[in-house]
């Protein structure tokens, strides 16, 4: 193992902005890529790239993500606030480029999916658009938001309502070979990867060592 460097308190506070910026995000590692898709009671549509999507719970099965400070017009948390639903949908490897695109600082009135070359596709009951290049759709109807007092962010919490992902990517067991869609990961603000699986392993207990699943 290398020779660890060490920044403590100060250091980190002390760091030129964009760059602690870009530090304290790259700090989780990888985190998938999802673009959000939201519209306002106008019917303008809106589309932000987002990496701090996680999952709650599955009973109710709820989702969030973080919104960052309300310092600059928010299109995504102000129309899902209006309107009450929104979308996540995984961005594939060979689509980066444009995804990465939307979050530039469109004005209202110029919708990301025209302006970053994506398609709006529409379900009925679910007032927000989903990305049609998405191979994996989630349809959320928002269910609470918690501002965050110690930073100014809010943590936005979904609960899912519609999945869209090919048949054979879902496994006898539920789980969900993300592998299999080459979807993108990224890491800190603007390096975004391609995942491969290592392995799956079985069910951990404290007096059995794990093994190696035959249905990755």
């Amino acid at each position: 193992m290398k020779n660890l460097s060490k920044w403590n308190r100060e250091e980190i506070m002390n760091m030129e902005q964009r760059y602690r910026a870009q530090f304290i995000n790259s700090l989780p590692g990888y985190k998938s890529a999802f673009l959000v898709g939201t519209q306002d009671t106008l019917d303008q549509t809106n589309l932000a790239i987002i990496s701090s999507i996680t999952h709650l719970g599955s009973h109710p099965p709820l989702m969030s993500m973080i919104m960052r400070p309300n310092s600059v017009p928010r299109h995504t948390i102000e129309n899902l606030k209006a309107t009450g639903f929104f979308t996540f949908n995984a961005v594939s490897v060979d689509r980066v480029e444009d995804a990465h695109q939307t979050s530039a600082r469109y004005e209202r009135n110029q919708s990301e999916f025209s302006e970053c070359n994506f398609t709006p596709e529409w379900e009925e009951g679910i007032v927000a658009p989903f990305v049609k290049e998405s191979p994996l759709q989630i349809g959320l109807k928002l269910k609470q938001i918690i501002p965050l007092e110690i930073n100014g962010c809010d943590l936005v919490i979904g609960e899912v309502i519609l999945v869209k992902a090919p048949q054979e990517i879902i496994q006898s067991d539920g789980a969900i070979n993300i592998s299999d869609l080459d979807i993108a990961s990224v890491t800190g603000l603007d390096r975004y990867h391609r995942s491969e699986e290592l392995t799956r392993l079985t069910y951990a207990k404290p007096d059995k060592n794990p093994l190696e699943m035959t249905e990755k």
